[in-house]
């Protein structure tokens, strides 16, 4: 009888150390939380700087971010950039004060900023991409809608994935999936800025 209750003991113990090393301690990275926040590039919230230069309108403005950090937005020949740092001069030396798309193009006004733990690590916006070969019947380059993922500091600012937004149904949440999984590792320069989810028209042209 002893020795039955000891096998028995025995079986339990393996047991319990298999499940403990296919369990493992909790993870670090599974312990985060992530989170969204918004701010906005309106011009009403924004402060223009300089005057607009004619005969273009370029026009440059600075715009309240997330953690200190401004949004720094560009347009100039109907193109515009989105860079974002700890001031305008910051922003404007960055990777992404530099990327625009050869098609005319805009961003919508809002700016999510993607967090871990309370700290941004990336924002996600909405741009308008014009497509030349799809015109409305005044003859105007219909809008294509592509959300953008840019990696924050500390490191470089700059894209890190396009998402087509009438290729996914899903959009937002496949860019707020890449920015979790890409942002803080991608390297500017180095990493190829990735297309997630559909290919549709606006990554197409965005990628030209």
């Amino acid at each position: 009888m002893k020795r039955v209750r000891r096998h028995r003991l025995l079986i339990v113990t393996a047991a319990a150390a298999l499940f403990a090393a296919a369990s493992g301690p909790i993870s670090p990275v599974s312990a985060q939380t992530f989170s969204s926040s918004y701010t906005s590039t309106a011009e009403k919230d924004c402060r223009t700087v300089g005057k607009p230069r004619a005969p273009d309108g370029s026009t440059t403005q600075v715009c309240p971010g997330k953690s200190g950090l401004v949004v720094l937005v560009s347009e100039d020949d109907l193109r515009q950039t989105v860079s974002v740092g700890s001031n305008r001069a910051a922003a404007a030396k960055e990777p992404a004060a530099e990327t625009s798309f050869a098609p005319f193009n805009s961003t919508a006004p809002t700016v999510e900023w993607r967090a871990v733990d309370g700290r941004p690590f990336a924002i996600i916006q909405r741009w308008l991409i014009a497509d030349n070969n799809d015109l409305d019947k005044s003859g105007t380059p219909t809008s294509k809608p592509m959300l953008a993922v840019t990696r924050l500091p500390p490191g470089p600012v700059c894209h890190v994935a396009y998402i087509d937004g009438q290729a996914n149904r899903n959009a937002n949440e496949l860019a707020r999936q890449a920015a979790d999984e890409f942002a803080r590792d991608f390297k500017c320069g180095k990493d190829e800025v990735k297309v997630v989810g559909e290919k549709g028209a606006a990554v197409s042209l965005a990628k030209r």
